[in-house]
């Protein structure tokens, strides 16, 4: 089965609010609400595709120094298999908007579970909830 390689943030306000980006329409799983990312292109660290996925998809700048491991998801999908580190951010450079047609809100870390989200991302909640 292929191995796909994901790069997620839990983007972390003043308030100890995570962002949340709903997938727009056309997307697989149109409709949930996810943790910032994108895949990792060959020749990148998960890091550096973090960098160049917030500044494609939010119009925000971070730095590698500002993303700290977190933890990582590990889902079986139907064709393929998903490995998915989540790092946390405090500090950025702009403010967050939808470039790609997403929907974003700010959460509370006790309100992640009430979003819908894609089956990875659904164990990621509880380990958040409890380091915020």
């Amino acid at each position: 089965m292929k191995i796909v390689l994901v790069a997620a943030v839990a983007l972390i306000d003043r308030d100890g609010r995570v962002l949340l980006a709903k997938r727009p329409q056309g997307k697989s799983m149109a409709g949930l609400w996810e943790f910032p990312g994108g895949k990792v292109e060959p020749g990148e660290t998960p890091e550096q595709a973090l960098i160049r996925e917030l500044q494609e998809e939010l119009g925000i700048d971070t730095w590698q120094s500002c993303l700290a491991p977190l933890t990582f998801a590990s889902h079986n999908y139907k064709d393929f298999h998903l490995l998915m580190p989540l790092f946390a951010c405090r500090k950025w450079q702009g403010i967050p908007r939808g470039l790609e047609d997403q929907e974003l809100v700010w959460v509370r870390a006790n309100q992640l579970s009430q979003y819908p989200m894609p089956p990875a991302d659904v164990p990621l909640i509880p380990v958040l909830r409890d380091w915020l």
